[in-house]
């Protein structure tokens, strides 16, 4: 039988997806400041489930109000009180009108929060991320205690999110956060049982993913995100991945996200790193490619039988076809289009050709001071502002259920950052 984008997927645990497209995990920064649901974030999520994907995975739901991704990312630190309950409800219900999946993806930002957030951020290690533009502080090792405490909240915000009616869960393993501090043995220096070998710096992955899964039963998806590779030198790398994927298909993970990369290596947005890509070995594909990590997953499918996800680059109806029948992925993720074209999936399904790439025009710099990008702040600072025009249109979708393709670079870069700081200082005076 041919695998098309329309075809639906039974996960292991018997839960259908209606099809193979799925939006991918973005940041919101629409929360309260002390990390509640709005009415932004039910109009954002009836937008995207209007759109036609069979499965919508959320931002960032973080476990730490100190450990933030951003400001504005919705917390679940412990058992929510009424209102909470009430306003997850409402976000999950708008999110799953159309009979998609909705998952919540748990999260938690180790030594990636802010100074803004946390002079003071916990992680694996005292290894300080390697940014210019000094806005990410040192971080310090966390106990053993306090670790154990993590594993649990995990479980608890699982919990929550199943009985305010999320259709799934995912724990955040990728792209330099907390659980993938743990798994790079360049981040990780630990000499206890949660540092050293691969076993060992997956042991706290491990034990999440078993918290959850006996939190929320054995019928509920749980999924993981993961780096197929930092490529970084001395990071976490595709066979590391390649054994961990193993280790969770055995802990009855439903469902896999294979992703890539880091603050300090952002390779799923497309944005140069502060240091040369380490090339891993895995052989690269004959054909066009336009997915970053497609040859990735196609080298786990031989290994692994539990369903991947593949999320970064996807454009063409083609390319993700192929990905599909070529067995390299299960599911295909789609992010950055859908900030803009919310109603992809549903055109992709009715038979389109090709999505927008935006990114490809957005830049903070005119082509003049293009000199300039060798400096690396500038460097960094250009990247992640195009990545900041993208934040508008959610900021633009949730409030005001529009986009705006025409929207400034600069400032939309000055808009969020001052929203980032008038919510923290708002969270101060709580």
């Amino acid at each position: 039988m041919t695998v098309t984008l329309a075809s639906d997927l039974q996960s292991p645990c018997g839960a259908v997806l209606p099809n193979r497209l799925a939006k991918a995990a973005m940041t919101e920064g629409l929360a309260t400041p002390d990390g509640r649901p709005t009415p932004a974030l039910e109009r954002l999520y009836g937008i995207w489930s209007d759109g036609g994907a069979g499965l919508l995975l959320s931002g960032n739901i973080i476990i730490d109000k100190d450990h933030l991704e951003r400001p504005g990312n919705v917390v679940i630190e412990s058992e929510p009180d009424a209102d909470m309950k009430a306003r997850l409800a409402r976000w999950a219900k708008a999110a799953t009108r159309n009979g998609n999946h909705f998952w919540a993806q748990i999260s938690h930002g180790g030594r990636q929060t802010q100074k803004l957030v946390n002079p003071h951020p916990k992680s694996s290690s005292d290894v300080q991320l390697a940014l210019p533009g000094g806005q990410f502080a040192k971080p310090t090792p966390l106990t053993k205690d306090e670790i154990a405490a993590l594993v649990k909240r995990w479980a608890v915000a699982a919990k929550a999110c199943m009985d305010a009616g999320f259709t799934g869960v995912q724990v955040h393993g990728a792209h330099g956060y907390l659980v993938s501090q743990f798994l790079s043995p360049r981040v990780n220096l630990r000499t206890d049982e949660y540092g050293g070998s691969l076993e060992n710096r997956a042991r706290f992955l491990l034990e999440i993913v078993t918290a959850v899964r006996e939190a929320v039963g054995p019928d509920f998806p749980v999924s993981v995100k993961l780096n197929s590779a930092d490529f970084q030198k001395g990071g976490f790398d595709f066979g590391d991945s390649l054994q961990v994927v193993q280790w969770l298909e055995a802990a009855t993970v439903d469902l896999i996200e294979i992703s890539g990369g880091t603050y300090e290596q952002p390779k799923l947005m497309g944005v140069e790193g502060v240091e040369a890509e380490e090339p891993q070995n895995v052989a690269p594909s004959t054909a066009a490619r336009e997915a970053y990590f497609v040859d990735f997953a196609r080298a786990m499918q031989a290994e692994v039988s539990v369903p991947l996800m593949v999320t970064g680059g996807f454009r063409t109806r083609a390319a993700m076809e192929q990905a599909l029948q070529s067995g390299a992925a299960d599911v295909i993720g789609l992010g950055r289009p859908l900030c803009v074209d919310t109603d992809a999936p549903k055109a992709l399904l009715d038979g389109k050709q090709g999505l927008a790439r935006y990114e490809d025009d957005l830049d903070l710099l005119p082509s003049w001071l293009g000199f300039l990008r060798r400096f690396q702040i500038v460097k960094a600072v250009s990247g992640f502002a195009g990545i900041y025009w993208f934040y508008q249109q959610i900021w633009l979708l949730g409030h005001e259920g529009r986009t705006d393709r025409g929207f400034p670079v600069f400032k939309a870069f000055r808009l969020v950052d001052a929203r980032n700081k008038r919510i923290m200082k708002e969270r101060r005076a709580l």
